[in-house]
């Protein structure tokens, strides 16, 4: 009995293992620590070169989107903003959200002429890296949420800033006629 009760008091810590970099006979090539299966990419780890994971292109904001935005997108994009942008930017993009009207800093108005200019690109290094007094969001927000967020935030711009002309002639018609 006293042999079995000894055997419960076993720390993990006291386990057969190899430590990193030890020299291994048990392997062929004589080390312990094993090399990567080729093709593999470590959960959580993701390039860091490319337009759709920095939104760069030659080291400056790109413009446009790395893949098509169909209407899943756009809305995987509202649901997005509502749950981390709209808190202070607003459900409108006016930057007239519940945290600012509390006391705190007002975020810009995406609905400025210059973040209508500004490139989807530099949407997403804010988002990514933070702004001012906006934090970064990379590890609350997916790197294709990141996207979809940016194509609503375009579609909130253009519901502020459209025109007659922006419309087809069937959705002319459909206003009656509006010139």
């Amino acid at each position: 009995m006293l042999a079995t009760l000894a055997a419960c008091r076993q720390k993990m810590s006291n386990q057969p293992k190899y430590d990193p970099l030890e020299p291994s006979d048990f392997f062929a090539d004589g080390m312990s620590a094993r090399p990567r299966i080729p093709g593999t990419v470590a959960r959580g780890e993701l390039p860091l070169e490319g337009f759709l994971v920095t939104g760069k292109i030659n080291n400056a904001d790109g413009d446009g989107f790395p893949f098509a935005i169909t209407a899943q997108v756009m809305n995987r994009g509202q649901e997005r903003f509502n749950i981390y942008c709209s808190p202070c930017h607003g459900r409108r993009g006016d930057g007239n959200g519940m945290i600012p009207s509390r006391g705190l800093r007002h975020p810009p108005s995406f609905h400025t002429e210059a973040l209508r200019a500004a490139k989807t690109g530099h949407f997403f290094d804010v988002m990514t890296n933070g702004f001012g007094a906006m934090p970064p969001y990379n590890v609350q927000v997916p790197v294709n949420d990141r996207w979809a967020i940016i194509a609503y935030i375009r579609a909130l711009q253009l519901s502020q800033n459209g025109t007659v002309s922006d419309l087809s002639p069937a959705q002319r018609a459909q206003l009656g006629g509006a010139q």
